[in-house]
């Protein structure tokens, strides 16, 4: 008989999974743990590990942000929300952390902290009360009694799950895959399988552990794994045989599934984005599809022109876009792969036989659809590369004909060559403890730009992002014995710095973000290199990043008409 786990027990399992060092201990220390619950444990816990408060397929969200739990979490601990909270906050680099340590260090949260075991279903009954109430107040409320009765890593863990995304462990949806895999003696390949076309962890393991993966079942309207790329310079490719090439789009990633009037719409984190684009949704209810599921990319489309990402943004997260923004930002759905045609899926067919479905479709539906080319040579893969760019695309993809769609994955079946968007010189404000591999460096970065000269701030710098990669094992030495140097505070995992260590950044875009100071984030940052022989008095500016934003946006692009990367049936059979 297997022993009641408690809500603790998985919260200590999930911190022990984050201190862990190596895919293959932690695969091991979660496959243990599950391999001990009971049905309704099992499915709960791998929901919690692998979705957060709510399976995926479900679209719930609990609609809790980082304010509102904040919030909870100063007049919890009775300390000021704006001088005390934020600044640790901004120090560690996590609300939910920061949350975590002020309920250990605070007299005002131990007095009131009264733990005791929580199982799983009791939490998830917390999640729903949440899902149930649309108040801040409310929700704060719920936050505070649950709190009340909870250790804080209980808490931090909570916090986390309702963000549905990752915990932040180094632990992915793959190596949950995998832990399920060992915890009941399965192949992964199978389990990832079964995982793909159900869309839930819980259910999947459940499949697992009673020898049932074979039932699994593919239902539309629920979102399956991505297929995705991995990315690469041309120079670096070794060979172009067997690769097809299409323009990479400066849009937004998008699965839609249809069947008659029903249509809905997912974003790549698999949320439901269906009422942020009800004119997608309108043009694809009058076709009146059968059983179908695209993958493809949502683009602004105006004056015959893909219009830059960041135009796109002013649509993304709009529940309800009013006719103003319909009308300035009208997009267009684009589809380059077919996943599901008639009554079954094709995921297992190669590219090739997936496209030509999707050309019969295509040109039966009107649906616009990525034109593909082959690749003679390096040289024109160039000039594709260069036509790309003039159209205002990110740059290629270069797909293998005969791959299948590898459904989660990252591998080289498909590859994105990509120009960088730019670099910013920025400086070290935060170091942050790494895990796993990386445990007992400070491998995370807070990098910051300069406001000194800024009559909208009183800062010198302020964050325009995190970083953690890019740079080579003595380089992350040498950061790590200057950074000691560098340290005139300390909040856990976290080091505050003095603001001397330059770092020239690569990033691929720059996003409006107005939940940060910057009001900008980098999209895709990462180390170019350590610029040891710079100082503070070099770094980049605000005014810099608002400069690179607005051209961005105002550089001419190519319209369709002449050398298009994509077709619209409706229009070239006029």
């Amino acid at each position: 008989m297997t022993k009641s786990t408690t809500f603790h027990d998985l919260c200590s399992t999930i911190q022990t999974i984050r201190e862990t060092r190596g895919s293959n201990a932690k695969i091991s220390t979660c496959a243990s743990y599950l391999s001990k619950l009971s049905d309704d444990e099992l499915s709960l816990a791998s929901r919690f590990i692998g979705e957060g408060a709510f399976e995926n397929v479900s679209g719930k969200r609990a609609s809790v942000g980082s304010r509102t739990s904040g919030l909870a979490a100063a007049d919890f601990c009775e300390i000021d929300y704006d001088h005390v909270f934020k600044p640790c906050r901004t120090a560690t680099g996590s609300s939910s952390e920061t949350i975590e340590k002020l309920m250990f260090a605070t007299p005002g949260a131990r007095r009131k902290r009264e733990p005791r075991p929580w199982s799983l279903p009791e939490v998830e009954q917390v999640f729903e009360n949440l899902f149930d109430v649309s108040g801040r107040a409310d929700k704060q409320q719920i936050l505070l009694n649950a709190w009340r009765e909870m250790t804080p890593v209980e808490i931090k863990y909570f916090i986390r799950m309702l963000g549905q995304g990752s915990l932040r462990i180094g632990f992915e949806t793959r190596s949950l895959v995998s832990a399920i895999a060992k915890a009941f003696d399965h192949d992964s390949e199978t389990v990832r399988y079964a995982h793909m076309i159900t869309g839930s962890t819980g259910k999947t393991a459940l499949l697992a552990k009673k020898n049932r993966l074979d039932e699994a079942t593919f239902k539309l309207f629920h979102p399956l794994s991505f297929m995705l790329a991995s990315p690469i310079e041309s120079r670096a490719l070794e060979t172009l045989n067997g690769y097809i090439c299409e323009e990479k789009f400066d849009g937004m990633r998008c699965q839609l599934h249809a069947e008659g009037n029903q249509v809905k719409l997912f974003s790549r984190d698999l949320n439901d984005i269906t009422t942020s684009f009800p004119d997608i949704l309108s043009d694809f209810r009058e076709k009146q599809l059968p059983p179908t599921v695209l993958d493809g990319e949502i683009c602004v489309f105006k004056e015959n022109t893909i219009q830059p990402f960041q135009l796109l943004q002013k649509r993304m997260g709009v529940k309800k876009p009013g006719k103003k923004i319909l009308e300035k930002y009208p997009v267009i759905f684009i589809a380059y792969d077919l996943l599901y045609n008639g009554r079954q899926p094709i995921f297992d067919e190669t590219l090739n036989e997936r496209r030509a479905q999707l050309r019969d479709i295509s040109e039966t539906y009107n649906i616009p659809m990525t034109l593909q080319f082959p690749v003679d040579d390096r040289e024109h893969l160039q000039e594709l590369f260069d036509e790309a760019l003039s159209h205002g695309n990110e740059g290629l993809m270069l797909k293998k004909e005969d791959s299948t769609y590898e459904y989660g994955q990252r591998r080289k079946s498909w590859l994105k060559v990509k120009k960088p968007g730019g670099t910013f010189d920025t400086v070290m404000m935060y170091a942050h403890a790494g895990s796993g591999k990386r445990g007992g460096t400070y491998s995370d970065f807070t990098l910051g730009i300069s406001v000194k000269d800024d009559e909208r701030y009183e800062e010198e710098f302020i964050p325009i992002g995190k970083a953690y990669g890019g740079y080579t094992d003595e380089e992350l030495k040498r950061m790590n014995k200057k950074i000691k140097e560098l340290t005139v505070e300390k909040y856990g995992p976290t080091l505050g710095l003095l603001p001397q260590l330059v770092i020239e950044i690569e990033f691929d875009d720059v996003q409006v973000n107005k939940r940060t100071k910057a009001g900008y984030t980098l999209r895709l940052p990462r180390f170019k290199a350590i610029r040891w022989d710079l100082g503070p008095d070099d770094v980049d500016t605000l005014k810099d990043v608002e400069r690179y934003y607005q051209q961005k946006i105002d550089a001419e692009r190519t319209d369709q008409s002449e050398n298009p990367s994509f077709i619209r049936p409706s229009l070239t059979s006029q």
